[in-house]
């Protein structure tokens, strides 16, 4: 498949803005959120929300969230949901789905030292309290997840993918190796259950090898997990057994972009994968973009298999986009991204899309 080039005149943009939240004040980072639909019909979306002068993956942060009563139209005032201890340097990408017992489970980066470890977090209350986070995996290591990639198999197996980013001597390494962290009993436990899953490539070939990794699940079980690659296009591999063993990982040319991840997930009739649709170039205002513009929703009828429409969410070149989350309203799905806002990076401000599936056909 050719890869897509979809800086032409013929893309259409769709959605209407439902929230800018943007960065000022004590706040220089908001993003990499996640939605979940509350028992009373509401919309939450949490988030993580950085504090302070500085804005990197390690400065202090904490999950925030705020809640829509009709249908993302408008949004409460943003409240911390948890917050870090003076042991971590930051709470980060959370992901929100439903337990099988009705409460609400929470996956999310904690950050200690130089680890970077998931946790798990329950709320009994349809998220106006949570649990304290425990670790998923023991010990040491640099195990990245991102927000709102968490899914629940049709197995009920609760699947995290997660991408390792340490040596044999525990130092960091940017090169990224798939592997899959799952719960079979609603979270009680949590095990790691693949091998790890490298690109053929060394890191003489790629610095990034296999990162920030999504998955999708087919009708028929397959799940296809999706990773963000230095090599021009994202790359995929397949399972057959709910994660546990992987086909070999290839590129995906239709699924071209910079080094930024993409998601994939149902929304109505439709899957949607949204993601950045170019390599760098240097029209690109990359010190701000770092190459991720425009950002994209491709649309299938297929469950995956072809994606027949792409449309703009965001054509501003001089802005860049990246993290998103879905969510499914019925009639109409929301997305929330990084936005560059005009300032330094794309790592500032969020913006949440609502777009009625009426614009999708």
């Amino acid at each position: 498949m050719r890869i897509m080039n979809v800086l032409t005149s013929d893309i259409r943009k769709i959605g209407r803005e439902s929230l800018f939240l943007h960065v000022g004040g004590n706040i220089p980072r908001m993003g990499e959120g996640t939605f979940i639909r509350l028992r009373d019909r509401s919309v939450m979306f949490a988030y993580t929300s950085f504090t302070g002068d500085l804005a990197g993956d390690d400065c202090p942060a904490d999950i925030a969230a705020v809640v829509s009563t009709d249908e993302g139209e408008s949004w409460s005032v943003p409240r911390i949901l948890l917050q870090h201890d003076e042991s971590s340097r930051n709470l980060m990408c959370p992901s929100l789905f439903r337990l099988k017992s009705g409460k609400i489970g929470m996956l999310l980066d904690r950050k200690e030292g130089g680890d970077c470890i998931p946790y798990f977090s329950v709320s009994a209350d349809e998220g106006r309290t949570f649990s304290p986070p425990r670790p998923c995996i023991d010990g040491h290591g640099v195990y990245v997840f991102e927000n709102d990639h968490a899914v629940v198999l049709q197995s009920g197996r609760i699947l995290v993918p997660l991408n390792r980013h340490d040596t044999a001597d525990g130092a960091f390494s940017y090169y990224g190796r798939m592997l899959m962290l799952a719960s079979d009993d609603d979270g009680e436990t949590w095990n790691i259950i693949s091998e790890e899953i490298a690109s053929p490539f060394s890191c003489e070939v790629t610095a990034a090898g296999l990162q920030e990794t999504a998955v999708y699940q087919l009708p028929d079980g397959t799940v296809r997990g999706i990773c963000r690659t230095d090599l021009g296009s994202q790359w995929e591999c397949f399972s057959k057994d709910d994660g546990a063993t992987w086909s070999a990982p290839v590129p995906n040319r239709f699924f071209s972009g910079p080094d930024a991840p993409l998601l994939m997930k149902d929304a109505g009739p439709f899957t949607v994968a949204v993601f950045c649709s170019m390599p760098h170039f240097t029209a690109r205002n990359e010190a701000r973009t770092w190459g991720r513009t425009p950002i994209v929703a491709a649309v299938s009828d297929d469950k995956g298999k072809t994606f027949s429409r792409v449309f703009y969410l965001e054509d501003d070149l001089a802005n860049g986009y990246c993290y998103p989350a879905i969510f499914d309203g019925g009639d109409y799905m929301l997305v929330s991204y990084y936005h560059s806002d005009d300032l330094d990076c794309p790592l500032r401000s969020t913006r949440i899309l609502k777009i009625a599936y009426s614009e999708l056909v």
